[in-house]
């Protein structure tokens, strides 16, 4: 009997097979003399619709098929870190390095380094009991991040060898004998299909902010380590700048970005920016805690279908050895459309727009797997997997199908809007139509690690922002001369909340990051000015000479103020406002 199957149809990057014995659902396949890497969508009777990851062009009926009988899977093994894979995990730079340029069809490369040697060190000695998750030794895989090599899952029982010193990835460095009496080899390379969501003990409540440095994001729209957000927005509102900020100063311990179906020379600017750029907490290059996965525009469509599940896999590894992770996906339209190209040639009935009806479970698959979690294993330790999505809604209308289906399952929503872009107001997020739902979850911990009342500032800053909104109707229809003396103070703190707080330039040097305990000192001062100019028209100042006071200047420059200085220049600010208040009405102010 033949295990071999053979091509009756080709339709783009789908292919319709036939003859293949034993096929199953998402196995990987190969497909014609070139042995193009596909997998399987859907199996009517003797037929295989295969959904083929390279370029078809050339392929024709009658050539082979054959199953490889394993789903699509990711490597995962010491080496992860600091590379650079396409949406099925195959190597870019290694590829660049052996072949050039250009990705040749069929060509097969192993994501991990099979002969570099690793110094293992055990964590559990020769008798002791170990289960699924437990940490067996560890691997230093950069300078920054400690690899921990753990019980795969489904294996308990006692370890009967430990290995200690150098090995490679399938060396192995533990036998492990299962109460059944089976003795079980284990080496540090392992395998996990990309579609199955790694098993952990228990799902935990967020309870702390992921800090981006961000005053938008951190101080409005906060997300929790563990949670759910999502950026959509029209061309040219920053989606993309913002999530390469995230990317740089989040401070999760692991950063996978997946670059799905978004143009090539961004993704060119990712990496030659990445490994120039120091890690804010260990001066260290950021690479050497980032996995990059690039399935850009000009790749294959198909491949843009696996590479979100590809990244979220390699994310919840780190996660399940007790990190921090952050996942980045840019941007889940494309990969949205990917779905709709398949869906419309295997002649599936579409939904709106277009679209499969299946689209908004697969978006709640993917986000679901975020979270913060007590990983498998006895020492029970805590870890997360925060999962950031942009979306790129055509013309940035919202109501389209992929923003609705990712607004009913992530709880924070970063509103891009075109306007705050043309008037060059970055990020062009904007501070009415976003939101955040872990603010409830967050509000101990700001009052513990900031301060006691960052709630009532944000609440407050806000408002003044909501008012402004409101009196700017009142301006457009019968100019600003009607508006009272506290209603003009009121529209001059918004606009400094707006300028000086929110307003943040990626490319500074130093605004580019914000510190939080930097981000509430510089709302404080901004609230100040409000309360204090109430007092003074009170006490009978001119409007005029609050607005111009010299100290505006100062609060304007707040934002450039090296962080190291920020808690003695912003004090000085302070007092300086204080007293030239002071001055204007006469009187002391408390």
């Amino acid at each position: 009997m033949s295990t071999q199957g053979k091509i009756v149809k080709v339709s783009g990057p789908l292919v319709i097979a036939e003859g293949i014995p034993g096929a199953r659902m998402y196995d990987v396949v190969r497909v014609g003399r070139e042995r193009l890497i596909g997998e399987v969508l859907e199996i009517r009777g003797e037929k295989v619709s295969i959904q083929v990851y390279e370029e078809t062009g050339g392929l024709k009926p009658g050539e082979p098929v054959e199953s490889t009988y394993q789903p699509l899977s990711v490597e995962l093994a010491p080496g992860l870190l600091g590379n650079i894979y396409d949406g099925i995990q195959r190597p870019l730079d290694l590829i660049r390095a052996e072949r050039g340029d250009f990705i040749e069809r069929g060509i097969e490369m192993k994501a991990i380094d099979r002969e570099k040697e690793w110094e293992f060190e055990p964590r559990v000695r020769e008798g002791e009991e170990v289960t699924a998750g437990d940490i067996l030794g560890t691997v230093q895989e950069t300078e920054i991040v400690e690899h921990r090599i753990m019980v795969p899952f489904g294996i308990k029982g006692k370890v009967v060898r430990i290995h200690s010193g150098k090995a490679k990835v399938e060396d192995v460095v533990a036998v492990i004998k299962t109460p059944q009496g089976e003795e079980k080899k284990i080496c540090m390379l392992t395998r996990w299909p990309v579609r199955k969501m790694r098993p952990y003990r228990q799902q935990l409540a967020p309870k702390e902010p992921l800090i981006t440095g961000q005053r938008v994001i951190d101080t409005f729209f906060p997300i929790a380590k563990g949670g759910t957000a999502c950026i959509p927005g029209p061309f040219g509102s920053g989606k993309t700048v913002i999530q390469h900020q995230l990317s740089k100063w989040a401070d999760a311990d692991i950063i996978i970005f997946v670059g799905c179906g978004e143009r090539g020379n961004e993704m060119a600017d990712v990496l030659r920016q990445f490994p120039k750029l120091k890690d804010p907490r260990t001066g260290k290059s950021l690479m050497q805690r980032t996995i990059l996965i690039a399935n850009t525009s000009n790749m294959p469509v198909a491949a843009r279908e696996s590479s979100i599940y590809t990244g979220i896999t390699l994310a919840e590894y780190y996660r399940d050895m007790g990190y921090n992770v952050a996942l980045m996906a840019d941007s889940t339209s494309r990969w949205a459309e990917a779905l709709r190209e398949m869906s419309g040639r295997l002649e599936e009935i579409p939904g709106e727009e277009g679209y499969p009806a299946y689209l908004s479970s697969r978006l709640a698959e993917f986000y679901e797997r975020a979270g913060r979690v007590i990983c498998l294993g006895k020492d029970g330790r805590e870890a997360s997997l925060t999962a950031i999505g942009a979306v790129s809604p055509p013309g940035g209308d919202l109501s389209e199908p992929v923003t609705q289906a990712t607004l009913r399952v992530v709880r924070v929503f970063w509103a891009l809007v075109s306007e705050l872009a043309y008037q060059r107001h970055f990020p062009a997020i904007h501070w009415l139509r976003s939101y955040s739902l872990y603010i409830d979850n967050l509000r101990d911990y700001f009052a513990k690690e900031v301060a006691s009342d960052w709630m009532d500032l944000r609440n407050r800053a806000i408002a003044l922002l909501q008012r402004e909104d409101e009196l700017k109707e009142t301006v457009r229809l019968v100019g600003l001369d009607v508006l009272s003396d506290e209603d003009r103070i009121a529209m001059e703190t918004a606009r400094s909340l707006r300028e000086d707080f929110l307003q943040q330039f990626a490319f500074h040097e130093v605004d580019t990051y914000s510190p939080i305990k930097k981000q509430y000192l510089m709302l404080r001062v901004i609230l100040k000015y409000y309360d204090l100019s109430l007092q003074a028209l009170k006490r009978g100042a001119s409007l005029d000479k609050l607005i111009s006071l010299p100290v505006r200047e100062d609060i304007a420059r707040m934002k450039y103020i090296p962080n190291e200085n920020v808690e003695r220049e912003i004090g000085r600010i302070e007092q300086k406002l204080k007293d030239e208040i002071e001055e204007l009405v006469k009187v002391k102010i408390s």
